[in-house]
């Protein structure tokens, strides 16, 4: 049987419906606690390791799990790649997508206060930035495109969600999937090998800017679980 690893909780409201509809189709199933280092006896006993948190102990298993032949979703690349986000706006700007100013000192203009990596979280304060990215509108809405590659295609997902003061998005509708940010968001998932991420994109007065990507994308309210499953389960012998 094809024992696949979650770097995630079990009670996770969408890798955990994920993990039941995986094993409900013969696969083993096992959660590997985030921020835990996994041993890397756990990592070869799988046929695949799926990660879906942006911390040291997961690249460090993504990077081990490469390194032995266990497949990874996603691999150590392409999630530490995409965690850099002046390198995610580089790989935007070069699929096509329109992507705020940065500096690396404080403009006179509006600005959004960035950490250069996303496992860094937030900066405490505004003047506390690695960088400093235009802000492109006051509004707190934005568009998440939502990719994963299930092996044989592509499936994409959009929804509008607002940010809320706890940091955390609160979806507000699903929307439709705009042709031409679709493309983008898939050239990007290939250029990095990747099998799922998301970008975010927000509106200025006359463009669509690309601010953001996650590597690890959670899809709350995409919907999207039985793609996932079938996204993690091509990466084994009983989904091949």
């Amino acid at each position: 049987m094809d024992r696949i690893g979650f770097i995630c909780e079990p009670e996770h409201p969408v890798f955990g419906a994920v993990a039941e509809r995986l094993s409900a189709r013969g696969f083993d199933v096992a959660f590997l606690r985030p921020g835990n280092p996994v041993a890397e006896a756990d990592i070869d006993d799988l046929a695949a390791l799926v990660n879906t948190t942006l911390r040291p102990e997961s690249f460090s298993a993504l990077r081990y799990a490469d390194r032995v032949g266990v497949e990874t979703w996603n691999g150590f690349f392409a999630t530490t790649a995409l965690s850099c986000r002046l390198v995610a706006l580089h790989g935007l700007e070069q699929v096509g997508c329109r992507v705020p100013t940065v500096w690396f000192e404080k403009p006179d203009c509006e600005y959004v206060a960035r950490t250069r990596y996303c496992w860094d979280g937030v900066p405490a304060g505004s003047d506390e930035g690695d960088f400093f990215q235009a802000r492109v509108r006051e509004d707190p809405v934005e568009y998440k495109y939502f990719a994963v590659d299930d092996g044989r295609e592509t499936h994409l997902r959009a929804i509008r969600v607002r940010s809320e003061v706890s940091g955390l998005d609160r979806v507000v509708s699903e929307e439709t999937v705009e042709v031409t940010l679709a493309a983008r968001v898939r050239e990007l998932l290939d250029r990095f090998g990747a099998r799922a991420l998301s970008v975010e994109f927000v509106e200025g007065e006359s463009e669509v800017y690309a601010q953001a990507v996650d590597p690890a994308p959670g899809f709350a309210g995409t919907g999207m679980e039985r793609r996932v499953a079938d996204s993690i389960a091509s990466l084994t012998t009983i989904g091949a």
